[in-house]
């Protein structure tokens, strides 16, 4: 009686001795396999160097993207370190905003950029970023508890950016004094660039910016 085995348990048994090769070295030197380069055929040996080789050029690909990656994300945090520092320094008060705002378009290269705060002392009630908003715009930021990023959809809050001609894609970034309170302020940026600031984009880097604009415009409010 003749026992047929699928390539499953020709496999197995395969894994399971692995001298087996070393028993049959015979065999083991005349088996010729298809490769797939050129559909040539070529020894066992010869296609394991091959499979080899395409391992590791997946790893020195897959090596040369986390180094670019790593090289963008130490660009970035350069830039934000030099943001920063523009914060810290800032004269007074009511030089703030100007210099966060005026940061985010000359650091991070942002086209457009502008910024709202409700319920601001009364210092500073007639200062550009504590004109008012609508209530509608208020609910929105409070809302977001991520940044949002994608297309402009028409948004009310993208009507801040005056004179900014089309803006094509935006990035809102929500300002809260803690995770669970309501936005105080939101920041806006704005791109023609459709690509700029993309749904599927991270936004873990404008959290970052936006925590720290809200730390450094708190003193504003009331």
């Amino acid at each position: 009686m003749t026992v047929e085995l699928d390539s499953a348990a020709v496999a197995g048994y395969l894994a399971n001795h692995p001298q087996f090769f070393e028993e049959h070295a015979q065999l083991f030197a005349g088996l010729r396999l298809s490769s797939a380069l050129g559909g040539r055929t070529v020894s066992l040996q010869d296609r394991q160097v091959e499979v080899l080789r395409e391992k590791v050029k997946a790893l020195e690909l897959r090596q040369a993207s986390l180094y670019r990656v790593g090289e963008e994300n130490d660009a970035l945090n350069e830039r934000f370190q030099d943001w920063t520092c523009s914060l810290l320094t800032a004269r007074n008060d009511v030089d703030l905003p100007h210099v966060l705002v005026d940061g985010l378009k000359t650091v991070f290269h942002v086209p457009h950029a502008t910024l709202r705060l409700w319920n601001v002392a009364e210092p500073y009630s007639h200062t550009w970023y504590a004109e008012d908003v609508s209530p509608d715009t208020r609910i929105f930021a409070s809302s977001l508890h991520v940044p949002f990023c994608g297309p402009n959809n028409d948004f009310e809050a993208v009507r801040l950016l005056d004179d900014a001609g089309p803006i094509e894609s935006v990035a809102l970034l929500p300002l809260r004094a803690s995770a669970d309170s309501e936005a105080f302020g939101l920041l806006v940026l704005g791109s023609p660039d459709r690509q700029r600031f993309t749904a599927d984009m991270a936004t873990d880097f404008l959290a970052r910016i936006a925590r720290t604009s809200a730390a450094a415009l708190s003193p504003l409010l009331a």
